[in-house]
């Protein structure tokens, strides 16, 4: 079950509409990442009052702990972690790529699949295309991925050659038939993407476009980017990909990335972002704001009485009383959205940083999730109206007035 609704474009730049079978998503859209289940830090009521239409969970990771035996007897995902909207789940590709190490020899690649050993416990584990539709099954996801190899940038400091990257493509190629065949046998009622790899090459990413709109997957996906490659290489595939691939079908970069990431590839016609990077970095003492990104361990943040972001209102800005909601917040070089004087001030962010407190990332990770989601909803209304390119320019001009 998917169907994609084209309702605006400007340039590249597109708004839809996205319908699955736990609910619509408006697009463009970022989705938040819960590996294990859960964003981490984040409670569900928190995700509904930002927004927050359509989650990710991790089918490497659900797959070992706590196993598809437990997520079997909720009836998949949904019921299990007690989310109610859509919900995405990556094939396990990447995260048996990041096991690899840096020489790649924590996994052993084959036609048949990967072989490697448990995080966990050290099990010998054996992932095929198979193996992955059957797990993204139980989980009931409403968009599957299909598992492909992460072609790496480089390997041991050896960067990888085009007839590398070619192999590692056909390979993937070849997976995703397999993954739609075992998708159809299982008589999966959700949506299946295919993923678009080729490495750093665009010809090579033409190949695999080309098939994989041969094989007519419901939606697409752009892998094997943001994985140790120079910023400007990342740009120049995101510039390349996405407006090749069908228009009346969704558009999914993986893994990416910043707010100006997210900016530049709605200008180049991405649909749905997914990255660990708003929560990962606010877990960190780095929090994402309009006017520049903010270092809450510095020490010049002590005595700071301004909430970290007078624009925003999140949860830990402008509403720790649950007053703070999905909207209100201003547009681009506008004032301050609604609400009382119930957010974290900076200075309170700081101190719970500096003594540990689980508090202080949950904020952070409440205010930039709740960022990213605000972002996606002004481009989609900027979008609509007809003025993309405006906003997209005072974006960046916000962006580098520093806070």
């Amino acid at each position: 079950m998917l169907r994609f609704d084209l309702l605006a474009t400007e340039g590249l730049a597109r708004r839809g509409r996205l319908t699955l079978n736990h609910g619509v998503v408006e697009t463009p859209i970022f989705m938040p990442v819960g590996t294990y289940g859960t964003v981490k830090g984040v409670l569900p009521q928190s995700l509904h009052a930002m927004g927050a239409q359509i989650i990710l969970g991790n089918t490497f990771h659900l797959w070992l702990r706590p196993g598809l035996e437990v997520i079997q007897q909720f009836k998949g995902l949904h019921g299990f972690e007690g989310w109610t909207k859509p919900m995405l789940t990556d094939s396990g590709g990447f995260q048996v790529w990041s096991l690899g190490g840096a020489d790649g020899s924590g996994r052993k690649i084959s036609e048949e699949g990967v072989r490697f050993a448990s995080p966990v416990n050290g099990d010998k584990l054996f992932l095929t295309p198979e193996v992955s539709m059957q797990v993204q099954t139980v989980l009931d996801s409403d968009i599957a991925m299909q598992f492909d190899e992460c072609t790496p940038y480089q390997t041991a400091g050896h960067l990888t050659t085009e007839a590398e990257a070619r192999r590692s493509m056909e390979l993937s190629l070849r997976w995703a038939q397999r993954c739609q065949d075992e998708f159809r046998r299982l008589e999966n009622r959700n949506a299946l993407f295919g993923i678009v790899q080729g490495g750093m090459f665009e010809h090579l990413r033409q190949e695999s476009l080309d098939a994989l709109v041969a094989m007519d997957f419901p939606g697409y996906a752009i892998g094997g980017v943001s994985v140790g490659e120079p910023k400007d290489e990342m740009l120049r595939i995101m510039a390349h990909t996405p407006h090749r691939l069908p228009a009346h079908k969704p558009r999914y970069l993986m893994g990416v990335g910043t707010p100006e990431d997210l900016v530049e590839g709605v200008a180049c016609g991405v649909d749905m972002f997914d990255c660990v990077m708003p929560t990962r970095n606010a877990r960190n003492g780095h929090l994402f704001t309009r006017f520049g990104d903010l270092r809450i361990r510095n020490a010049r943040y002590r005595t700071d009485e301004r909430p970290i972001d007078a624009s925003c209102s999140c949860q830990a800005c402008n509403g720790m009383d649950g007053a703070g909601g999905a909207g209100g917040a201003a547009g681009p070089g506008g004032a301050a959205g609604p609400g009382g004087n119930g957010g974290a001030s900076r200075a309170y962010l700081h101190h719970l940083d500096r003594c540990g407190e689980m508090l202080g990332p949950m904020l952070a990770s409440i205010h930039n999730l709740h960022f990213y989601l605000q972002l996606m909803r002004e481009m989609r209304d900027a979008l609509q109206a007809g003025r993309f390119g405006v906003w997209r320019a005072q974006f960046h001009t916000d962006r580098a007035c520093g806070v």
